[in-house]
């Protein structure tokens, strides 16, 4: 490995476990897929996160253990599946050029729906049965392809004005059991690179220091700062996979 890689595998690595700690949300795990995408196909890129998040998965669900609510879990996870499957057919059959820019796209629609966070709370919503199916579906297709769910799920969520606790844990709950789905079609459609995974192993332990320091620190460090360095970062890469073709 290179240095450089190493660098970036070593950064993943934290930010995961920072994320599942509870600083930056969907945000660092989003930048660890952008960021892999530089020195591989952003088919191998997604599926090597994959590993990683489900690590930080597990603190993460026993951090929020049964502070999820099981009737939007029932309801979505079914579409989930059905768009993790289609998502998986996609990632495992577009080319590198044109994951590059969906992947790119993925990431810049994430960055603006941040943006426009505040102003989707505010928004009169009234809930729909079909709206949870396919906000279930789009939230696991997007999930398989670029490991950027968290836009559908979030916005419908805070539509539905969701308690923070409630709300973090029932997201928790969701994300893991999406990823859980990921892997098997991941392994089978030959996406994981083992060899690339045996090589990185050294580093998974960063990812449960992440969640600690994410915890313990989560009340310590400006929220506002840290989310706003996140979105300049994603931001730009975003811009870079969009407009700069694949060498």
């Amino acid at each position: 490995m290179s240095p450089q890689f190493t660098a970036v595998i070593i950064l993943a690595c934290i930010l995961i476990g920072l994320s599942k700690g509870g600083l930056g949300g969907p945000m660092p795990p989003m930048l660890t897929t952008t960021l892999l995408s530089q020195f591989m196909p952003v088919s191998h890129a997604v599926s090597l996160a994959l590993p990683l998040l489900m690590i930080g998965d597990m603190f993460a669900v026993y951090a929020y253990w049964r502070k999820w609510d099981m009737s939007y879990i029932r309801v979505m996870l079914p579409a989930a599946a059905v768009g993790v499957i289609a998502g998986l057919f996609l990632l495992a059959h577009l080319s590198n050029a044109t994951l590059r820019p969906l992947l790119g796209l993925f990431t810049l629609i994430f960055v603006v729906y941040k943006v426009a966070s505040d102003h989707i709370k505010s928004i009169e919503y009234q809930p729909r049965q079909w709206h949870s199916i396919f906000v279930g579906g789009a939230t696991g297709l997007s999930s398989a392809v670029a490991n950027a769910g968290a836009p559908p799920w979030t916005i419908y969520m805070l539509l539905r004005r969701v308690p923070p606790k409630t709300f973090i844990g029932t997201t928790t709950f969701m994300f893991a059991s999406i990823n859980i789905m990921k892997l098997p079609g991941t392994i089978v459609a030959g996406l994981l690179d083992f060899h690339v995974l045996a090589s990185i192993i050294w580093c998974v332990p960063l990812v449960p220091a992440g969640v600690w320091v994410g915890r313990r620190f989560v009340n310590k460090v400006d929220p506002v700062f840290f989310e706003r360095l996140m979105l300049v970062l994603l931001f730009a890469v975003s811009l870079y996979l969009i407009f700069v073709p694949v060498s």
